[in-house]
């Protein structure tokens, strides 16, 4: 495998590696320009009293539900498929789309450090076990040349 590899060899797949990096950082960074978007958000009933006057939240921001998402029903689920729930200080109750939901990207936040570790784990097994094995056949190897 990679011992096998010459120098001249594993310096060339580096700096391929690095090139890599650098051409993948330089896209994305365009594309995160032109495809930055501003946060305005869709408000049900056409009501921007949030906008005007100081307001409470009453819901925090939570996913739409999948029927909410499907008929339209809600004019706020359209876009970001997230909705919180707004009291105005005129008692005006809105509705307002948001992009984030706390509790769904701290669950995709934990899922992908668990599913991380896991790998690390395995991956640290196998090389394990791969040393294990060289050494095995390196030492069988200094043993029969010592018998011969």
């Amino acid at each position: 495998m990679i011992e096998n590899l010459s120098k001249k060899r594993m310096v060339f797949g580096i700096s391929c590696l690095i090139l890599l990096t650098i051409v993948v950082l330089i896209i994305e960074s365009k594309w995160m320009k032109a495809g930055s978007r501003r946060q305005e958000f869709v408000i049900e009933n056409n009501s921007t009293c949030w906008q005007r006057e100081t307001y409470e939240v009453i819901k925090d921001c939570h996913p739409c539900t999948a029927f909410e998402i499907a008929s339209k029903s809600q004019g706020v689920c359209v876009h970001t498929h997230n909705k919180e729930v707004l009291k105005c200080i005129g008692g005006e109750i809105v509705t307002r789309s948001c992009d984030r939901v706390a509790w769904l990207d701290e669950r995709h936040f934990w899922s992908f450090q668990i599913s991380l570790t896991i790998i690390g784990t395995l991956s640290a097994a196998i090389s394990f076990l791969r040393q294990k094995t060289l050494n095995r056949r390196t030492m069988l190897k200094i043993q029969r040349e010592l018998g011969a």
